[in-house]
């Protein structure tokens, strides 16, 4: 559990412990009922509050920071302040409405489900992308913002997946004038036409002019960041895709050493976000970007673990004087792997994998680089059907021993039976 001191009068005083009780969660100060959906772990709870991404040199506080002062520097208000205003505070804990449904994700849309998210209980959850956040910002009037945040997932157990990752997005909104007013005889050019339909190009509300010249403005934007970025002499290509909060939607790729990766998703906002929004006279773009991504890609970081490492050796390397230096990450000593395999029955019904993920995580924590499944089996009479996982552990600060990683298998492959209702075979 994560404690946060304050010293007092030469005590101290522990604030802001999160705890997962019999019948409630409290988290930052505030206390959610257990309920059925309740799946967040005692691990992953203690990452909520860390706000690496606002840690003064930590490594995504400095690619949050280069994205901050490239808006900062490159897009001025009519007053001469900046055009962007910065939220990088705001809560984890949101609702699921704020998550899901302000952004029109359908109910039974599959990036709901249970398996893949962090629940506090059936309508509160810790927030899955920093998109939850967008009609609340377009709601109180802003037009032109940047966002960035913690975000939480279930997922997988490699070098570059971790429950708590950190995203920045950006949101921008036009009125009339201020779309068309470049263009020559803009004045007579709306936003918005009646009787439209949906096209691969525009959603039905939109003119496509409109539409066109909202998405020059985003992909021009974008491309000036990832030059600040990468260097004014990057490859980049776009990629057409979904999503279900804009339309039509783009991925950005560039060429990184020798390879197309993707860097970012954006796209126009569907209309209906900016509705309910109360800005249902303008149009909008939107960008979403993975600060650990950028990081190990700019800095060759090679294992998102690293980021919240303790280690001296690892984040005096990030302490500059002027957040455009470039970084190349010196590897700490690479410490030996050790692995070991668990295998078991699965019970008839109930079994995912990233249960399972979980739940290597919360024992085994940071000592575990890696879960592999290496080894599905059915037997040919019963029809039982057996998974066998290679999990790899690795400590990033010093050689791990046979004997304490047994003691944690071992503490692994007993949960595992008691939990989620495997019969092992080991």
């Amino acid at each position: 559990f994560k404690v946060s001191y304050l010293i007092f009068c030469g005590g101290f005083v522990a604030l802001n412990i999160p705890v997962i009780g019999q019948d409630s969660v409290e988290v930052l100060g505030r206390s959610y009922p257990r309920d059925d959906f309740t799946n967040v772990t005692p691990k992953t709870l203690s990452r909520v509050g860390r706000d690496l991404h606002n840690q003064m040199h930590h490594p995504l506080w400095l690619i949050k920071e280069r994205i901050k002062a490239h808006f900062y520097s490159s897009y001025i208000g009519r007053w001469g302040n900046p055009l962007f205003s910065v939220h990088d505070n705001l809560s984890p804990v949101v609702s699921v409405e704020q998550n899901f449904d302000s952004l029109l994700i359908p109910p039974d849309h599959p990036s709901r489900k249970r398996g893949d998210n962090y629940y506090l209980n059936r309508t509160t959850m810790l927030r899955a992308h920093t998109s939850a956040h967008q009609r609340e910002l377009v709601r109180s009037g802003l037009d032109a913002f940047l966002l960035a945040g913690d975000v939480y997932r279930r997922d997988e157990i490699d070098s570059s997946h971790y429950p708590v990752f950190h995203q920045m997005e950006g949101v921008r909104l036009f009125s009339n004038h201020e779309l068309f007013s470049q263009v020559c005889s803009g004045d007579l050019l709306s936003l918005f036409e009646r009787g439209g339909r949906r096209t691969p190009e525009k959603q039905e509300t939109h003119s496509l002019e409109a539409v066109k010249l909202l998405e020059f403005n985003l992909k021009q934007t974008l491309t000036r960041l990832v030059a600040q970025l990468f260097g004014e002499d990057v490859e980049i290509r776009w990629v057409n895709c979904y999503f279900p909060f804009t339309h039509p939607s783009f991925e950005m790729e560039v060429r990184f050493q020798g390879d197309w990766m993707e860097v970012l998703g954006c796209g126009v906002m569907e209309q209906e976000i900016l509705n309910s929004a109360g800005a249902g006279n303008k149009l909008g773009w939107a960008f979403g970007l993975g600060l650990e991504r950028l990081a190990m890609i700019l800095f060759s970081i090679p294992d998102i673990r690293l980021f919240w490492s303790q280690d001296e050796r690892f984040l005096k390397q990030f302490r500059v004087q002027d957040i455009h230096q470039p970084i190349v990450f010196q590897p700490l000593s690479k410490y030996p792997p050790l692995s070991n395999d668990i295998s078991f029955w699965l019970p008839d019904h109930g079994f995912t994998e990233n249960d399972f993920y979980e739940l290597v995580r919360s024992i085994g924590g940071d000592l575990v680089e890696k879960v592999t499944l290496v080894d599905e089996f059915t037997h040919p009479k019963t029809g039982r059907r057996s998974h066998c996982y290679r999990i790899i552990y690795r400590h990033m600060e010093r050689t791990l021993t046979q004997q304490e990683v047994r003691f944690v298998h071992g503490q692994i492959e007993g949960a595992a039976e008691s939990e989620l209702g495997v019969q092992g075979r080991y």
